[in-house]
Formats: C-alpha cells, structure tokens, sequence
C-alpha cells in the first residue's frame, strides 16, 4: 500500500493513510520524512500498535534518543504523564508542557522528532496544539529578517516554567537554575535552505539587548507565531499515531484533570543538525 495525505490545515498537518505492516516495515520512510518536514505534523489513525511496533517504526525514521529510561524493555520510550509513579524523573516538569514550546532548546542539537501515541486519554481536555514556525518566519516582513537572523537568545529552564508555575517554592525554582543556559539564534538556517524561527517559552532574553526591549520582542513573535492559521489542533484518539518534526513547529498541551491517568507513549529521535544562524 503506497502513502497517501491528505491537508488538515493549510499550513501545517496532514493526515496519512497507510497500514501498519508498511510502516513498520519502512518502506514509506523516506516519503514520511519528507511529508513531516513539509507539513509539521503527520497523523495516522486507528492503528492498534504496541509500545515496540512504535519503537520499531520510529528507527525506520532515524537515531531513537535513548534518555535515561533503565527498565528493561523500555528502551527509548519516555511516558507522558503526571503521575510520578509511572514517570518519577520527569512527571514534576510536565505542567512546563502547557506553553508554547519547542523541545531540546538546552541542547546544542535539539531532537529532530517526537512520535506519540495515547495510552489513556481524559474524557475533557488534553487535546495538543501544534504551530508551524517555518510559515511564521516566512510570513515576517521582508524589511525585518536581517536584523532578526542576527539575534541569539539564550534559553533557561526558569523561563520555561515559571510562567506556568509562578507560585512555586524557593526549592522548585532553585532546582531550575541548575539546569545549563544555552544560547540560540532566534533563526534556524536549515541544511534545506529553509529558515524557522527558533522560538520557545524557554527563551529568557535576547543577547545584547535592553530587557524590556527583549520581552516586548519576543512575546510579539510568539503572538505572530501562534495565530490560528499557522495552528494545528488535534484531539486525541486512541489508536492515533502523532508525530511532529520538532525542528520546524512549537507545541503545547492543553488543561485537563492531572489525576485523570492521562498518559502518552512518546520516543523521540536523536537531532541531525544543530541551531545556526545565516
């Protein structure tokens, strides 16, 4: 069975029509490639797949990030959830995932791509959105682009949370400023050519810049950004498969209950090219 898509939005998603043993087998892995870095976000519905079919079909797609998951058979598979039980290294950070973000942005290689897929939804709530930052650059007035290809911002765990915590302990926020600073251009000049924006509530400021002059900067690109017709919303399924190119989109969760169960099986790859500027 070939690949075929069709458009959900305009500007970014498509939903893909394929059967499981195809995407398994990697046969479509290079059309499924080239169809996430055109459209962002790539759904497939209704397949019933196991935590290793999952595993096995994003290794047809590159480098499975191995994290620090130990349990074995795990390999690779990270569970989105809030519940510590089932995830007690990251479950304390997730509430971070409800702003607009792009994920690695402490990294000098940020992941190239995430797959997901439900293993228990909430009846309410916990739909994710996803905004395509290639279109958004290429929306931006042409007179503004030099200067914004020049600037670097430096990304901090602290900015990435706080903004969705902003009554934590001294303790929760001192734990946040151990995490490393990493600075980034603001534009991502692709091996493709392509440019994005590389943008994300991590960013705290931007290099050089007066503060106020930073923050006004930065919140009038991620309110261009995140306008509706660069906006994919998607509601969750089970049996869906969701898989986003990480490196040319934002997303975040939206609110539901955090004692519903809610949890996703995510494994992501590994990133092939680092944040460099024109």
């Amino acid at each position: 069975m070939a690949l075929t898509s069709v458009e959900l939005t305009p500007r970014i998603g498509s939903e893909i029509k394929v059967d499981l043993d195809t995407l398994l087998s990697g046969a479509v892995a290079g059309e499924v490639r080239d169809l996430l870095t055109r459209r962002g976000v790539l759904i497939a519905r209704d397949l019933e797949m196991t935590d290793d079919q999952q595993r096995t079909f994003i290794k047809t797609l590159g480098d499975l990030r191995l994290g620090t998951v130990k349990k074995e058979g795990d390999e690779g598979l990270m569970k989105v959830t809030f519940d510590e039980k089932e995830n007690p290294e990251y479950a304390k950070f997730f509430f971070g995932s409800l702003l607009w973000h792009m994920d690695g942005t402490y990294e000098e290689v940020p992941p190239f791509a995430t797959v997901l897929r439900p293993k228990v939804l909430h009846t309410r709530g916990g739909n994710t959105g996803f905004v395509n930052t290639y279109a958004a650059y290429d929306d931006l007035p042409e007179e503004e682009k030099p200067w914004l290809d020049t600037l670097k911002v430096v990304h901090t765990m602290q900015a990435a949370l706080f903004p969705a915590k902003p009554n934590c302990s001294p303790e929760e926020f001192a734990l946040w400023c151990t995490y490393p600073a990493r600075s980034h251009p603001l534009v991502w000049r692709h091996r493709s050519g392509r440019k994005s924006l590389a943008l994300s509530t991590s960013g705290s400021h931007v290099v050089g810049m007066e503060p106020t002059e930073s923050h006004d900067l930065l919140q009038r690109l991620m309110i261009h950004t995140t306008q509706d017709k660069y906006l994919y919303r998607h509601e969750w399924r089970m049996n869906d498969l969701l898989m986003w190119d990480n490196t040319g989109t934002m997303h975040r969760a939206r609110p539901f209950d955090t004692e519903s169960g809610r949890m996703l099986a995510r494994f992501t790859l590994n990133g092939e090219e680092p944040i460099t500027a024109v």
